[in-house]
């Protein structure tokens, strides 16, 4: 499989609904980054509590 974004092979595979989208290293880790600043990611970790120690 191929990365969905260059020609390189993908590290990295989702499916959803039938569909796979690869990603090579690089764009996996670059898309990790994005998310990781998000604020839905944000919003996600206050709901669950994520630095809960219980």
């Amino acid at each position: 499989m191929q990365c969905h974004y260059c020609d390189r092979d993908a590290a990295y595979a989702a499916e959803k609904d039938g569909i796979k989208v690869g990603l090579c290293q690089a764009h996996f880790q670059e898309r990790m980054e994005e998310l990781a600043e998000s604020d839905e990611l944000a919003a996600l970790r206050e709901q669950i509590d994520v630095d809960r120690t219980e």
